[in-house]
């Protein structure tokens, strides 16, 4: 049986490190075909020059976004991706239905991932250009939203935070009433971004860890919206002295028993691909770096009950799960072109809309 012919993607803002990860993961893609990367720094010059491992695979050059316009016949692409900072990617999402393309974008800035523009604004201290589209964006923590992603045209992939923290608690919001939670997490020196800064200079992070933000990190808005009202998150931030990667532990108070935890995590996860379960022990954080999964791992003692969650912040936090996003979005299999041994289907997909609705003018 032949595949369809791959669709086509453009990569807004992708000189970063989420966008170097990304653009690697939709070259090997079996029915993706990057076709344009975008940079005002960069642009005009070769991929590989933000990018070095991609010497050789791609042979794309960046273009500045003001020139990705759609053409007089139609969309250059089928699909785009937002890897913008916050602040920007709700511009360069609106900028994209001007020109004229109204299908699937995926962005993974912050701009579209609260239910509610005034709490946006409170989080970011920044007024959003596009509450209409903030309000019709399905928020992407894709095993818990897979249902509604089908045939989405806005999704928002949530921050790398946002990501471990919802994955760990987010069965104890399902299983029980008001629940509350103590998270500790470490994050690696690539979450920070690409453009240095005093913080994550080598010298300074190399060898320490360093707590930021306590209480008060921006994720914490995702995550009590997709727990709920009933779940009370405390969070406490650390800057780790390596490169990539999120490993972290929520102590949890309830008063279920180890059994009806895993039972739980097993009703929550079992079938995604992309989380690992391990009741009994909590994950080691090398075990993701460079993977799609979220290690999730549970221990109890004399009432006490501690779940350890360990993710790549680049790809589950970020890339990967953009592509799992397009993937759902597309009614492909969730873990096509991440993990091996996915079969691409052989019919072509139907690509979603947006609806005039939902591009403002």
């Amino acid at each position: 049986m032949s595949t369809p012919t791959p669709i086509r993607a453009a990569v807004l803002h992708g000189a970063g490190y989420a966008g170097g990860e990304l653009l690697a993961l939709l070259l090997n893609h079996p029915l993706v075909e990057p076709v344009a990367v975008t940079s005002r720094s960069q642009a005009g010059q070769p991929v590989h020059t933000t990018h070095p491992q991609l010497r050789g695979q791609t042979d794309l050059a960046y273009t500045d976004p003001a020139d990705l316009d759609a053409e007089a016949g139609g969309p250059a692409f089928d699909v785009a991706f937002v890897c913008a900072e916050h602040g920007q990617g709700a511009a360069a999402v609106q900028a994209l239905r001007r020109s004229g393309f109204d299908g699937l974008i995926v962005d993974l800035s912050a701009d579209h991932r609260l239910g509610s523009v005034e709490t946006y604004e409170a989080v970011y201290g920044l007024e959003h250009p596009d509450p209409e589209a903030m309000r019709a964006a399905v928020y992407g923590l894709a095993e818990v939203n897979h249902r509604r992603l089908r045939g989405a045209a806005l999704i928002a992939n949530p921050g790398c935070f946002a990501t471990g923290l919802s994955l760990a608690l987010w069965p104890f919001a399902r299983m029980q009433g008001p629940f509350e939670a103590h998270v500790t997490a470490l994050t690696g020196a690539s979450g920070s971004g690409a453009r240095p800064s005093p913080t994550t200079h080598f010298p300074r992070r190399d060898g320490n860890v360093r707590a930021y933000k306590v209480l008060a990190h921006r994720h914490l808005a995702e995550v009590r919206e997709t727990l709920g009202g009933g779940a009370t998150v405390q969070f406490v931030p650390v800057s780790g002295p390596w490169t990539r990667g999120i490993w972290g532990t929520a102590h949890v108070a309830t008063l279920a028993s180890f059994d009806e935890v895993t039972a739980a995590f097993e009703t929550a996860y079992g079938g995604r691909p992309c989380v690992r379960l391990s009741p009994g022990e909590l994950p080691e954080l090398l075990p993701t770096t460079g993977t799609p999964f979220c290690d999730l791992g549970w221990v109890e003692k004399d009432g006490h009950l501690v779940v350890g969650f360990a993710l790549d912040n680049l790809l589950k936090g970020a890339a990967s799960q953009a592509v799992q996003n397009l993937n759902l979005a597309l009614g492909w299999p969730e873990a096509l072109g991440l993990l091996p041994g996915v079969p691409a289907p052989t019919e072509a997909p139907s690509l979603p809309t947006a609806t005039p609705a939902t591009v403002s003018s």
